[in-house]
């Protein structure tokens, strides 16, 4: 790989600071991100002890352990849409800690007086029925979509379209499913049927419906991925509510298909809920295939400008160039190296779309310059001794 010497002059709304220091989060960000971990533990913790204090603490962790299932696949799942260019690991954890603990938190506290308040101040509706169809996708969406909406403003520089959305609206729905899996479990294991009834509910949500709050969620993470993507931050409101109506609506069908809709639970699984994950994967396919093209693109006009070869950008933006890449990596010990460079790579792509399509934030002139002179300094030390 070669590195031509005529970089481009920087931009004029380009502030300087030391150009190897590498890219540098937004000002607040940091200390905004740890704190927010800090109070998700906190009422996890808060979670966890409720949930002991109905179940037993030991009961609660091994139905803990059989709640790792479904949220295994989960986050395999999430893994490979989110392989293109992966989110940071400490802002996927914050997702998942706030779906497992303030979600459901949210959901407990204000479930009854959600009910009496809005819905049934005479106590006359079918509380179950009615807790299935309208309190759980109305407050449980609303109390996912907070954590999605918190994400997307403390995370700025990474939540930039609409696959980085589903990511995070994903890992927020699947924390969120990992505890409510506990719920429905140890209500199971009370039950008059004894294993039998949890043998059941741990096969109908754990393997038949793992994804259910994950593609809930994807959708309000979508809608803001798009509002990003536009540079029309301003507007969330908007956005967030266009993207809680399907999840909303989704989260209906799902929890009233069988009753309402169907009479039998196989039909309305194979008929609706299978065509729906097939869908929802079809969607994923094509964004990262347009997120891939949008990466040669702009990676292409770098290259123009001298600071990737025609050989890099191909090797940064098709699968088959990143294979390629890993293996060549890995024969040479430079596989951390190799990581690091794409890593930046992807997040310069990010920047000059933002850029080019008349949406910068107001630090991401200087962030490009530095992200460039990272990238530059990244292939000197995965090149070195070669």
């Amino acid at each position: 790989m070669r590195v031509t010497s005529h970089a481009p002059q920087p931009s004029p709304h380009t502030a300087l600071a030391d150009p190897w220091a590498g890219p540098a989060a937004p000002a607040g960000t940091g200390g905004a991100l740890s704190w927010s971990l800090v109070a998700a533990t906190a009422v996890l913790l808060g979670v966890a002890w409720f949930l002991s204090s109905v179940f037993g603490t030991g009961t609660v962790l091994w139905l803990g352990a059989l709640a790792m299932v479904p949220l295994g696949l989960c986050l395999l799942g999430l893994r490979w849409v989110d392989r293109w260019d992966p989110e940071p690991r400490a802002v996927l954890m914050l997702g998942l800690l706030w779906g497992a603990g303030a979600s459901v938190a949210a959901t407990l506290l204000f479930g009854d007086a959600f009910t009496e308040l809005f819905f049934d101040p005479a106590g006359a509706v079918d509380m179950d029925m009615f807790g299935a169809v309208v309190q759980a996708p109305v407050l449980e969406e609303l109390a996912k979509g907070a954590g999605v909406l918190l994400i997307f403003w403390i995370n700025r520089a990474h939540f930039d379209g609409p696959l980085d959305g589903i990511v995070y609206g994903g890992i927020v729905g699947a924390g969120f499913a990992f505890t409510e899996n506990i719920l429905y479990f140890g209500a199971s294991q009370m039950d008059p049927a004894g294993p039998g009834e949890l043998a059941f509910v741990f096969v109908l949500r754990g393997l038949f419906s793992p994804f259910a709050h994950v593609l809930f969620t994807a959708w309000t993470g979508y809608a803001l991925g798009l509002c990003a993507a536009r540079g029309r931050r301003g507007r969330w409101p908007l956005y967030l509510g266009l993207g809680l109506m399907p999840a909303m609506a989704g989260h209906f069908l799902w929890n009233g298909g069988v009753g309402i809709f169907f009479d039998d639970y196989l039909v309305f699984y194979f008929v609706l809920q299978v065509p729906l994950f097939i869908a929802s994967v079809i969607v994923v396919v094509m964004l990262q295939r347009a997120e891939q093209r949008l990466t040669a693109q702009r990676l292409d006009e770098y290259r123009a400008s001298g600071w990737f070869t025609a050989a890099e950008v191909a090797m940064l933006a098709t699968g088959a160039g990143r294979r390629k890449a890993k293996a060549w990596a890995a024969a040479n010990g430079r596989s951390r190296q190799m990581k690091q460079f794409t890593v930046t790579a992807m997040r310069l792509a990010a920047v000059r779309q933002r850029i080019a399509t008349g949406h910068p934030t107001g630090a991401d002139y200087a962030r490009e310059l530095a992200l460039l002179h990272h990238g530059h300094h990244q292939r000197a030390q995965m090149l070195a001794g070669t």
